[in-house]
């Protein structure tokens, strides 16, 4: 398939540049020359995207990253190749000055400021802080090297590669940083394919190559700011420095908050599909602009943008896709393209810019590879994850590309400068794949790591490790404290946003309403502040947003469903109905929510206290997916309490037809249902005392285990039953009824039909 699809692809591009070649030529020959030409400038993105797109393809299928592909796009359609078998129908697709090159150019200059964004939203600053000093090592030692190396070759370069002699200085700095920095992109992509990303010596590479984006962006933007002045002024150079540190100082604090708060206002007041994605787009151009006012260029604010986007609790999987595709199907293969464009190989004929070009290559690989390893060996890494480490390091690829045109549009680098960049940037970017993949292959797993391998796993397929933000329902009562601090406990830890929606007859008095909701606000905070505590990568402090609605409960909560709440959890003060069903109340506003839902009824200790901590959690399981998600949930819960997690097994009618026909078969299975729920628990530090109840029906089981462990919650997993009302079954109805202790019942976003 890849064969016959690499010999078809020459055909087709073949085909569409001659075809549009031919309408660009005929359209040229009709209109004054001078002025820009929108069908021109259409022709333009039309070839970038097919070509580069279409290469990009092939480079994927081939185990390369699709920007190869981009670039060689535009190397195909630039001097190097179009140019040179049809010099007169290049010239004028692609015109070299004018006001035409002028709005490609303004394209590409925006695109270089989203894949920056891009970038910066794919930085994970977690996962520097985890690695911590093995990334700081290496990041350190994998910049200088290069960095040393790339600045003692500027300095002896030929004065006639230089666009300013007489400030080699600038070039050298810059040749420097070039060679220092690694595309956390490429790098990423690489790691990801491999498998490799939750690995120890995986989230190193990618941790490094964070920092050395990062450290790089700041060094390109000091030396912007030397360029500009077109000398080393001190003064100059003391501003943009501490202006860029101010800048980074503010961003991470003040700015990280009202980024945060920006995203969700728009997620939540806006009514138009894509106001989270205009948001984002402004606050990109917003500090963007920031950073050219204190005298750096621009990509450093659209970099950090990114940084403070992607931490954003509440950026939902769908937003960043959008975003994403925008930004690969267009921006990337107009910016690479016109980079390719950029260049001309053809340079290279010269055999002394030919062995220039070979030495900058090489002098880029060992100064980075050299680094790196020594970077590794001093963080503390073997010889096998130095060199996997140094291999990854290697590759320089889109952010390469991205300095190097800054470079060529400041006047640091000649357009043959350039040229030789962008050549090595390729070269050393499909060099990585094949070296990366041959260092991880033969890296060991150690006990500690397939740990917590196996937990990562774990919490990718469950449901309280991909909550991103939480609706709370509640009114007046003590229940809805109660359902307050549950919902700080489970947001806590990670620092999950929650909205309070407040309903029912709490719009008649705006003086209580407005004591009430401070009251259940801070006991959201002071329980997720508990949680952050107890949690070692806790998110910290929960933002809380509190609203009251006049409308009915069904429409407000309706509301409030369409702004993407991976919960609802409702606080009532009366939970359960006359006819064994829920109050219809809480019918109403369950009806208008899709998710999945939490009913919380407060009991015992927890009527009078509701904060107090549940000292005894109970779990029923019975190997059902219901049954996991309350599990998951009283796990999560159970973190905080320094008392065993109370596990016992119930069957369910079929389970105790199996029993009769294989009594000893069924008993396996029990045990081994019990045996991988105290291991899940155990991946969390949670110990747990287990039960096995099979020969009960299931509520007598769970009641008969309330009373003899003296649980203070019991913890339900159940199934939202089709029907006209709010239905989780008999078990739960039975539960709730009689239960002496707190209940949280749990349901999936499923509803199923009645048996």
């Amino acid at each position: 398939m890849v064969i016959r699809w690499a010999r078809l692809q020459p055909t087709i591009w073949t085909a569409v540049i001659t075809l549009i070649a031919c309408l660009t030529v005929a359209h040229a020959e009709g209109r004054d020359a001078a002025k820009p030409s929108e069908f021109v400038l259409l022709a333009q993105i039309v070839l970038l995207i097919a070509v580069g797109r279409g290469l990009g393809e092939l480079m994927q299928r081939i185990g390369q990253p699709s920007v190869i592909g981009e670039l060689l796009g535009g190397l195909l359609l630039g001097p190097s190749l179009f140019g040179w078998l049809w010099p007169s129908a290049q010239g004028v697709i692609f015109p070299s000055s004018g006001e035409q090159k002028a709005l490609l150019d303004g394209i590409a200059q925006f695109g270089i400021l989203l894949l920056l964004l891009l970038t910066g939203m794919e930085t994970d600053l977690k996962l520097v802080r985890k690695v911590g000093r093995a990334a700081v090592t290496i990041s350190i030692a994998g910049i200088a090297v290069p960095f040393v190396c790339g600045f003692a070759l500027g300095e002896f370069l030929p004065q006639d590669l230089l666009p300013h002699p007489e400030a080699r200085l600038i070039a050298s700095l810059f040749l420097g940083t070039a060679l220092s920095i690694s595309s956390v992109k490429i790098v990423a992509v690489v790691v990801r394919e491999m498998n490799f990303m939750r690995r120890n010596v995986g989230q190193i590479i990618v941790a490094s190559a964070i920092l050395d984006d990062t450290i790089g962006w700041i060094i390109i933007a000091m030396i912007f700011s030397l360029a500009s002045h077109g000398r080393l002024d001190l003064a100059s150079v003391a501003q943009a420095l501490f202006g860029t540190l101010a800048f980074l100082a503010v961003s991470f604090t003040i700015g990280r908050r009202l980024v945060f708060r920006l995203i969700r206002w728009a997620n939540d007041a806006l009514v138009s599909s894509a106001a989270v994605i205009t948001v984002i787009l402004l606050l990109m151009s917003v500090m963007a602009m920031i950073t050219h006012l204190i005298g750096v260029n621009t990509v450093l604010g659209a970099f950090v943008a990114g940084m403070l986007v992607g931490e954003s609790p509440i950026l939902t999987r769908q937003i960043d896709e959008r975003l994403r595709g925008l930004i690969s199907s267009l921006f990337m293969p107009v910016f690479f393209g016109l980079a390719g464009l950029s260049a001309d190989l053809t340079v290279l004929k010269d055999p002394s810019l030919l062995r220039l070009t070979a030495a900058l290559v090489l002098i880029a690989s060992v100064g980075k590879f050299g680094g790196a390893f020594v970077g590794g060996a001093l963080g503390g890494l073997s010889r096998r994850e130095s060199y996997a480490l140094a291999s990854g390091m290697n590759a320089r690829g889109s952010t390469e590309v991205i300095i190097a045109t800054i470079g060529l549009s400041m006047g640091v680098l000649s357009q043959t400068m350039f040229s030789m960049i962008v050549t090595m940037a390729i070269l050393t970017t499909m060099a990585m794949p094949p070296m990366l993949r041959a260092a991880l292959a033969r890296l060991p797993l150690g006990e500690e790591e397939k740990e917590r391998l196996a937990r990562e796993e774990f919490e990718e397929r469950g449901f309280v490790a991909n909550l991103e933000r939480l609706l709370l329902a509640v009114d007046e009562s003590a229940n809805a404290i109660f359902a307050a601090h549950l919902a700080g406990l489970l947001a806590g830890g990670r620092g999950l946003p929650i909205t309070v929606l407040h309903v029912g007859a709490r719009a008649r008095l705006q003086e209580k309403k407005r004591a009430s909701a401070e009251s259940h606000e801070a006991a959201i905070i002071s329980a997720a502040r508990t949680s952050a505590e107890v949690e070692p990568d806790g998110g910290g402090r929960v933002e809380v947003l509190s609203r009251a609605q006049e409308k009915t409960a069904e429409e407000a909560i309706a509301e409030e469903a369409k702004k993407g709440f991976d919960l609802l959890v409702v606080g009532m003060d009366k939970v359960a109905g006359g006819d064994g069903g829920f109050d219809r109340q809480i019918d109403d506003l369950t009806s208008g929510f899709d998710g999945p839902l939490a009913i919380v009824a407060a009991k015992g200790i927890h009527r009078k206290e509701p904060t107090a901590r549940a000292r005894k959690i109970l779990v029923p399981v019975s190997g059902s997916n219901v049954s996991r998600r309350g599990a998951e949930v009283a796990i999560a819960l159970a973190r905080l309490s320094p008392e065993p997690l109370q596990v016992v097994y119930v069957s369910t009618t079929r389970d105790r037809g199996a029993r009769r026909s294989s009594a000893s078969m069924s008993l396996a299975r029990e045990e081994a249902i019990l045996k991988d729920m105290a291991a899940n628990a155990a991946r969390y530090d949670v110990h747990v005392g287990t039960t096995l109840r099979a020969n009960t029906a299931p509520e007598v089981a769970i009641l008969q285990e309330i009373s003899a462990s003296g649980a203070d919650l019991v913890v339900v997993g159940v199934d939202r039953i089709r029907g006209d009302s709010l239905n989780f079954g008999s078990v739960a109805a039975a539960v709730l009824g009689k239960s002496t202790a707190s209940v949280l019942l749990v349901s999936d976003g499923e509803v199923r039909p009645k048996t």
